[in-house]
């Protein structure tokens, strides 16, 4: 199956938790909504995501990505955040996921496990690595990765530029 073409913005990934819908222009206001809580990003390494200006170009990249997802509340059909997928490596048979958050209101609970455990099972039918990108600050991002089963395998700027921010790299393999 891995020689299929890796769509890396499904119409369809869904359990009884949560939907991924392809992120789209239309979404803009519902996840700036969310987004505009400033304790969503007191880990973050960008702490000011919660600027509509600083949340723009957030968005406009996750779009020009054509791998992004709204997560929506399955029982609700409510957007409840957004993700995606980025720096897929086909010759290392690997990609990322990530720049994810959710409303506050569903942190904790199944959610989170959930819109990964879709990607993440979507992506092991392609690759056989997958990489989580965490600020050194985000301690509950790093806590939740490693209950997927993720190591940390290594330390980096990221973006991997010299006036990157330190970001621990996690590595899952199928």
């Amino acid at each position: 199956m891995k020689n299929q073409e890796f769509n890396l913005q499904p119409e369809f990934l869904e359990d009884d938790i949560t939907k991924l819908v392809p992120l789209e222009e239309t979404h803009f206001n519902a996840l700036f909504e969310i987004a505009s809580d400033p304790l969503l990003w007191e880990q973050h390494p960008i702490k000011d995501r919660y600027k509509k200006e600083v949340f723009q170009s957030f968005f406009d990249a996750a779009l020009d990505s054509k791998s992004g997802f709204v997560i929506v509340n399955a029982a609700t059909n409510e957007i409840i955040g957004t993700t995606r997928f980025y720096d897929y490596k086909p010759e290392n048979s690997s990609i990322a996921i990530g720049y994810t958050f959710l409303d506050r209101k569903y942190w904790g609970g199944s959610y989170n496990k959930s819109n990964k455990k879709l990607l993440i099972d979507y992506a092991f039918q392609h690759v056989d690595s997958i990489f989580f990108h965490i600020g050194a600050e985000n301690f509950r991002s790093q806590k939740a990765v490693l209950k997927l089963g993720a190591t940390k395998v290594n330390e980096m700027n990221f973006p991997p530029t010299a006036d990157g921010i330190l970001h621990f790299e996690y590595e899952l393999v199928k």
